[in-house]
């Protein structure tokens, strides 16, 4: 799914960290980072970070409870 404008990156990583299956962040190049590692969390947000708002993300949930999580977070902020 892609997700945009993600301007509250903390409540983000909240609802990715209170998710119960892997949470994937697809790169540019097709590689996978696993967001619900703090290391990875870090690294991604360090190579597309700016402004205080990310403008757009693919990321993969591999559970439907997670993917409905992400979904709301996106629609409530």
């Amino acid at each position: 799914m892609k997700v945009q404008n993600i301007t509250n990156i903390e409540k983000f990583f909240e609802v990715v960290d209170s998710c119960s299956g892997k949470v994937e962040l697809v790169t540019g190049e097709g590689d996978r980072l696993n967001l619900k590692s703090k290391l990875s969390q870090y690294v991604s947000m360090a190579n597309i970070f700016s402004n205080g708002e990310i403008p757009e993300l693919e990321i993969v949930a591999h559970e439907k409870e997670d993917i409905d999580k992400l979904v709301a977070f996106m629609i409530n902020g």
